[in-house]
Formats: C-alpha cells, structure tokens, sequence
C-alpha cells in the first residue's frame, strides 16, 4: 500500500516537471512563429517556404490547439464544480 502511495506521488511529481518542461517548449515555439510572422509576410511563406515542413508545422499546432482546447475546457467545468 505505501508502494502504492509513492508511485501515485512519483507520477504526479513528473507530470508537474514534464508540464513545466512543456511550457517551456511551447514558449519556444511561439517565438519562433513570432520571429517568422513578424519577418515574412504569409505569401512570402507559402511561395517560399518548403511545402512540407510548412504542413508539418500546421498540422503539429492544429494538434496542440485541440489537445490544449480539450484541457481548458475540462478545467472550465472543473472549475464551476467547485
């Protein structure tokens, strides 16, 4: 049983740590999408820019936008119970 209790401990340990490490990264991101719209128009970027890389990166926020979009709404109803 304190087996137990210290695995769920350890588990919510690194949640908080990959959490934080992830915001890290998302920050990253965002500024480095800041840095290309800021420095190239749109046109310039799907003339110029290399098709696949360009869906890529479209695809990888469309799934970010989801993913966080499904959280904040489960921490709205979170909290309205409270």
């Amino acid at each position: 049983m304190l087996n137990d209790e210290f695995r769920k401990q350890a588990g919510i340990a690194r949640l908080a740590s990959d959490l934080r490490t992830a915001k890290i990264e998302l920050l990253s991101a965002q500024c480095a999408t800041d840095r290309l719209r800021l420095q190239y128009s749109a046109a310039d970027i799907i003339s110029f820019g290399e098709r696949e890389a360009l869906k890529g990166a479209i695809a990888s926020a469309g799934a970010l936008c989801r993913f966080f979009s499904s959280l904040e709404d489960q921490l709205r109803q979170a909290e309205q119970q409270e």
